[in-house]
C-alpha cells in the first residue's frame, strides 16, 4: 500500500492534469447536453407530429447507438464530408450529443409527470400555450428531473474515459502513457481508478447539495401522487 501511494505522488501532476480536462470534458457535454435536451423533450411533448418524430429519431439514435462509433463518426468520418474537426471539438460534439439524447428522456418523463390538469388550469386564466409551458410546466417538471440529471452527472465523468481513444489528454489518457512509461500497469491503471472514485465522490457531493438545496417540503408527496 505505501508503495501505491509513493507511486500516486510521483505522477499525481500528470493525474492532475488529466482529472482536469476529464472534469472540463464533463462539464462541456453536460452544459450542451442540458441546453439540447430541454428543448428535444419539449418538441417530444408538444409538438406536432413531424415535430415528434425528428425529436425521436435524435434521441434513439444517440441513445441506441454506443458512444464509442458516435465519436469515431465525428472524428473519422466528417472529414470525409468537408468537416475536420479537432480531438477536442470531436470529444465535445459526441459527449453532447449523446447526453443531450438522454437528458432529453429524462426532462420528457419529468414534464409528462405535470398532471395535465396543470396545463388545462393555465389555459383557464389567460396563459397562451408557450407561456404556460415556461411559467407552469418546466419549473415544476426541471425538480421532478433533478434526481436523473444528478446521476447523468456522475455518469458523465466516466463516459469522458472513452475519448482516450482518439488521443484527448484526459485521465484515461494519461494513464496509458504512464503504464508505458513505467510498465507497470497494474499501480497505474488503480491509481487511475483511485483518482475517479475520487472525482465521482465530489460529483455526488455536489449532486446531493443540488437536490437538498431545491428540496421543497410536500413537494415528494405531489410527485408521488401521478
Amino acid at each position: 500500500m505505501d508503495q501505491f501511494f509513493l507511486f500516486i505522488d510521483r505522477v499525481g501532476l500528470e493525474f492532475l492534469k488529466g482529472a482536469i480536462t476529464t472534469l472540463q470534458l464533463a462539464a462541456v457535454g453536460l452544459t450542451f447536453g442540458f441546453i439540447i435536451g430541454w428543448p428535444v423533450s419539449i418538441m417530444k411533448v408538444y409538438g406536432n407530429k413531424w415535430v415528434r418524430r425528428i425529436a425521436l429519431g435524435y434521441t434513439e439514435f444517440f441513445r441506441g447507438t454506443p458512444l464509442l462509433v458516435q465519436l469515431f463518426v465525428i472524428y473519422y468520418g466528417f472529414p470525409q464530408f468537408g468537416f475536420t474537426l479537432s480531438r477536442f471539438a470531436s470529444a465535445y460534439l459526441a459527449l453532447s450529443l449523446n447526453s443531450g439524447a438522454y437528458q432529453a428522456e429524462y426532462f420528457r418523463g419529468a414534464i409528462q409527470a405535470i398532471g395535465e390538469g396543470q396545463m388545462m388550469a393555465a389555459r383557464g386564466i389567460g396563459m397562451n400555450k408557450v407561456q404556460a409551458i415556461w411559467h407552469i410546466i418546466l419549473p415544476q417538471a426541471f425538480r421532478y428531473a433533478i434526481p436523473s440529471w444528478t446521476n447523468e452527472m456522475i455518469s458523465m465523468v466516466k463516459y469522458t474515459s472513452i475519448v482516450y481513444l482518439i488521443a484527448v489528454p484526459e485521465l484515461m489518457t494519461r494513464a496509458q502513457e504512464l503504464a508505458s512509461r513505467y510498465f507497470d500497469p497494474l499501480q497505474t491503471y488503480s491509481a487511475a481508478a483511485f483518482v475517479y472514485l475520487i472525482l465521482v465522490g465530489i460529483m455526488t457531493v455536489i449532486t446531493n447539495f443540488i437536490e437538498k438545496s431545491i428540496k421543497t417540503p410536500g413537494f415528494e408527496v405531489e410527485m408521488l401522487k401521478h
